[in-house]
């Protein structure tokens, strides 16, 4: 139930989006005609000043405006083209997570009451800050390891950010309910279930333990991994609030001048990122799904070392079967079979035909062969890709859609360092030992293994299976004998809800209806 303060801030995100020009960037062509009219009053109430600017430029203004909770929201939905279009998703991936950054005495406050302990018995001293972004910010310090002085880099939480973050998610959650109900041809894309993974992915970045949980999941997976690495925790020294890390000397990936003048070989670096990238995904199905530049840096040995674990993803191993699978079809240009590997894995529902989703799947395939290596992009076929499923009622897969998402980004940064970067190429290996041991006889072997262990698993719960279904049994023959009926405290209950939301529904049209007001004096 959305209270009266979500559809005020509803309010005010129209009202900044309005007046700093996103409203009236909007493509037009497809509106009707009250909506069109509507973004041209729309482009009157605009800052004179934000009409000079482009679309991106307006929106990360406004979002900029709006607070860090919103940023977070922003850079979330930059992930999510499906949802918010490609455009302005790409518009959305330019927002800059820089935010001023808080006063250090509030750092170490945050930090004193995640550890328990005084700074100065955790760290030799804590410097000011160098960096900070939406949810935290970042200062180097140093920490006695044995009698020798380390340097490390502290991560803190942004006090109160929760709560606003909280209270901002009640106006998403409105947005994507009035969608729902408005807009039925949008169901498709589960706005609600959209915004409860933005909410869930959130709460998980802002607890620093479980992005320590994520670095040393990574850490232990890649630790045999070529050329690449991530910091090391200090376990000691974190908390929800605060997490303590290897500090890392290097150069970052925006900087190829700089990493060409340090001597890296950057076609190297470029092959190495999209292998590690792809066995995270592949092998492990657990991968960085942030991994722009900003993000990844080359260490005086040459390995590249990921950074800011906040947002990762995880692909089950049928969404990995899924995913090899399209590849080797669309290698081999076998297109039904990547048309049955859809219908298989319930993508696409079942009435419709799958000769006709192979042709469409052809119409993405065939133009990709007869060209030149170093033109074809895996991220922009798996666009088209999930383009052509949208014809087909194919559900919002949010793990697939992230997992698109980042591999624009990761084949983005290795085009950075080599302009004629083969994506293919680089990725055979990767890829080509993967689909060997998973789409073969070994394929075979582990499914019989698993479903071994799974019948296992299902005899050992039989005894407790029996007992639940013969009291299912037992209570639905009593509910047929004498009908289902409340308790009297849940006859009360359900009275009091409806009441409520009467009340708080009439009160929140009033509230809207004074805001609209005296926005509208205000204007005169």
């Amino acid at each position: 139930m959305s209270t009266p303060g979500a559809y005020l801030r509803l309010v005010r995100i129209g009202w900044v989006l309005v007046r700093e020009g996103v409203v009236s960037a909007l493509p037009s062509e497809d509106l009707p005609a009250f909506a069109r009219l509507g973004q041209s009053v729309a482009g009157l109430l605009s800052r004179r000043r934000a009409l000079h600017h482009d679309r991106s430029d307006r929106l990360a203004r406004a979002i900029e405006r709006l607070g860090p909770s919103y940023v977070k929201i922003g850079q979330f939905l930059a992930t999510r083209p499906d949802v918010v279009g490609a455009d302005f998703a790409n518009d959305l991936a330019f927002l800059q997570d820089r935010m001023a950054t808080f006063p250090i005495e509030e750092a170490r406050a945050a930090i004193e009451a995640s550890l328990g302990r005084s700074v100065s018995e955790l760290y030799g001293h804590l410097d000011a800050p160098i960096a900070a972004a939406s949810i935290a910010q970042v200062h180097p310090a140093t920490v006695l390891d044995g009698g020798v002085e380390r340097k490390v880099a502290v991560k803190v939480i942004r006090p109160g950010i929760r709560q606003r973050f909280a209270h901002d998610l009640e106006a998403m959650y409105l947005v994507s309910r009035l969608q729902e109900r408005f807009l039925p041809h949008t169901r498709r894309l589960r706005p609600v279930e959209v915004t409860k993974t933005l909410e869930q992915t959130t709460k998980i970045e802002m607890d620093l333990r479980l992005e320590a949980a994520a670095l040393s999941e990574i850490a232990e997976n890649s630790k045999a991994d070529p050329g690449f690495r991530v910091p090391a925790v200090d376990w000691e020294r974190t908390g929800r609030d605060v997490v303590t890390m290897e500090w890392i000397d290097g150069i970052k990936m925006s900087d190829v001048q700089g990493l060409a003048a340090a001597g890296h070989d950057l076609d190297a670096l470029a092959d190495t990122l999209i292998q590690s990238f792809l066995r995270h995904t592949l092998r492990d199905g657990f991968f960085h799904a942030d991994m722009h530049q900003g993000n990844l840096f080359v260490d005086p040995a040459g390995m590249i070392v990921a950074v800011d674990f906040g947002i990762v993803g995880r692909l089950g191993k049928k969404e990995r079967r899924f995913l090899a699978e399209i590849l080797y079809g669309f290698i081999t240009r076998d297109y039904r079979r990547v048309a049955n590997v859809h219908f298989e894995a319930g993508y696409v529902p079942s009435h419709h035909d799958v000769a006709s989703f192979a042709q469409a799947i052809r119409a993405i395939g065939e133009p990709i062969h007869g060209q030149p290596a170093e033109t074809i992009s895996m991220a922009k076929l798996l666009t088209l890709l999930f383009e052509v499923t949208e014809l087909f009622d194919m559900q919002t897969r949010p793990e697939l859609v992230m997992l698109q998402k980042t591999m624009v980004v990761v084949e983005g940064v290795a085009r950075t360092l080599n302009p004629r970067f083969n994506m293919w190429k680089a990725s055979e290996p990767v890829v080509g030992a993967w689909i060997r041991d998973n789409l073969g006889p070994k394929r075979i072997f582990s499914d019989v293994r698993e479903g071994l262990h799974a019948a296992l698993r299902l005899a050992e719960a039989a005894p407790e299976i029996a007992a639940k279904t013969e009291k299912f049994s037992r209570q639905l023959t009593e509910m047929a004998e004498n009908g289902f009926r409340f308790d009297a405290q849940t006859a009360e209950a359900i009275g009091r809800s409806e009441a409520r939301h009467s009340r708080t529904g009439r009160l929140a049209l009033w509230v809207i209806a004074a805001t609209l007001i005296y926005i509208a004096w205000k204007l005169v």
